[in-house]
């Protein structure tokens, strides 16, 4: 899956997220947003000028946010976006509205949408996370020119094959290659039960 498939997914499937930014204390305020359309330049939402989310946004132009779908935890697939923000102009606006008709429910005059605003989350990283499969799927993508930052474990060239990571692994993920220990990043979870039992200290956390 690329990037524009999980953007896709993202509008289409889950469409409501939680949101994420900080407030004047550093402390984290969330709140539930729309994903109102994507393209190659980033993903859009909007918000109103009047609410204290726009105040943080203007201030603090950063977000997080998480998305959900299905309906139990062992069905679910979750994508998480962390990025800079920036206001869009009133063009982009107008074309939100017209392909999320439901906000003209929401604010149905013209002087009702004065207000309104779209921002883009125009650079950043993110990561799928899919629990309906066995052994779990995860990956990270970047866009807008960041990037890539490794994140979980890794397994150094110090490895002895002493196999105990294999034992204490709940996906089943790290195996033998070569004398070495391997995880597949793609179905790990990052519990860190392998970096915690290494005897000798070859697995890193990134």
């Amino acid at each position: 899956m690329n990037r524009e498939q999980i953007f896709d997914f993202l509008l289409r499937e889950i469409h409501t997220v939680v949101m994420a930014n900080t407030d004047d204390d550093g402390k984290p305020v969330t709140c539930a947003i729309d994903i109102m359309d994507y393209d190659s330049q980033g993903i859009y939402f909007l918000t109103a000028k009047g609410k204290k989310f726009y105040d943080r946004l203007k201030k603090y132009p950063f977000i997080s946010l998480t998305g959900i779908k299905g309906d139990s935890t062992m069905k679910r697939i979750a994508v998480s976006v962390q990025g800079n923000v920036r206001e869009c102009g009133r063009d982009i606006l107008n074309k939100l509205l017209e392909r999320n008709k439901y906000m003209y429910d929401i604010y149905p005059t013209e002087q009702s949408q004065k207000n309104l605003t779209a921002f883009i989350i125009y650079e950043g990283h993110g990561e799928w996370f899919d629990l309906s499969k066995k052994p779990i799927d995860r990956f990270s993508f970047v866009f807008g020119g960041t990037t890539d930052v490794k994140s979980g474990y890794y397994i150094d060239e110090n490895c002895t094959s002493c196999k105990k990571c294999l034992s204490v692994c709940p996906q089943r993920c790290i195996e033998i290659q070569e004398n070495r220990a391997v995880i597949n990043q793609t179905h790990c979870l990052h519990c860190g039960n392998c970096f915690e039992i290494c005897p000798i200290g070859a697995i890193r956390r990134l």
